[in-house]
């Protein structure tokens, strides 16, 4: 079975009375080409470790194991863990878990560096990313396969910030991958306009959105943040009111005024170093 062959996928899964599950965000990707950019936008080396979070049928699990070390693939499906296990069997650098990602702990299997790669389900995404950018052992690279909305949201600069954005931007640098696309247009600059996004059309079963694959680096780049909890509390807090200005969300005008933030400023359009400095003036007054 070509599991990248949406017939032969179809009959497949119908052969064993099988069905994707909708409830655990089963899409799985059929688009060879994304699935080259993924793996591009990897940069594997033979020395890597690489952890899947959700192999589905094992097509980006095999690419995987033929440019890494070890592969640690964690997949929740019970069914399609029996599945993975005969189509894998002869690949000796797989590691196959039969587990939720959320309750995986990393330390207690991968040692070292290593990178996540995956095409996660949609639904994980937000506590994904945050689970693996505030551990201890962080991931020295993430390439994920999202949907395209979140994508943009994770990437968006001052004037279309969210909390999710700010909370992966605390911690690393995202980047939208581009899509190799055969047509490529030259603007009159002569700059390339690749487009980033990857169709619904790339999955079976086809989900109701496009996707984007997103790229993360993950840094210590705002040492100065000493309490964490308390920075996303005052984000939280502000964010509860996102379209009113901010002082409608954090009464404290003069550690607004201090902190170089207009207090009719909306909390979309303020800068993460603005954000930052409003932390610290507020930790000073405590």
């Amino acid at each position: 079975m070509n599991p990248t062959n949406i017939s032969e996928l179809k009959n497949y899964f119908r052969a064993r009375g099988l069905k994707p599950k909708d409830y655990m965000g089963q899409n799985f990707l059929i688009d060879e080409d994304a699935l080259k950019a993924i793996v591009e936008a990897a940069d594997l080396k033979s020395s890597d470790i690489a952890l899947e979070v959700g192999p589905g049928l094992g097509v980006l699990t095999k690419q995987l194991a033929e440019k890494c070390k070890e592969v640690w693939a964690v997949e929740k499906d019970a069914k399609l863990v029996q599945i993975l296990k005969t189509k894998l069997h002869k690949e000796n650098n797989i590691h196959l878990i039969n587990d939720d990602i959320l309750r995986f702990h990393v330390d207690k299997h991968i040692k070292g560096d290593y990178k996540v790669v995956a095409n996660i389900p949609y639904y994980l995404t937000s506590k994904l990313l945050q689970n693996f950018l505030e551990l201890n052992n962080p991931p020295k690279l993430m390439v994920l396969m999202i949907q395209k909305e979140v994508g943009e949201r994770v990437v968006a600069k001052a004037g279309e910030l969210s909390v999710l954005g700010i909370s992966v931007q605390i911690y690393s640098d995202p980047e939208i991958v581009a899509v190799q696309i055969p047509d490529q247009v030259r603007d009159g600059f002569g700059e390339k306009r690749i487009p980033l996004i990857v169709p619904k059309t790339s999955f079976w079963p086809v989900p109701k959105v496009d996707s984007v694959i997103l790229r993360i680096i993950p840094k210590n780049k705002y040492p100065e943040i000493q309490d964490k909890k308390l920075f996303f509390q005052i984000v939280k807090t502000a964010f509860a009111g996102k379209r009113k200005q901010i002082h409608n969300t954090l009464k404290n005008l003069e550690a607004l005024n201090q902190a170089g933030i207009d207090p009719k400023t909306r909390p979309q359009d303020i800068t993460i170093e603005k954000w930052i400095r409003l932390y610290l003036v507020l930790v000073d007054r405590l």
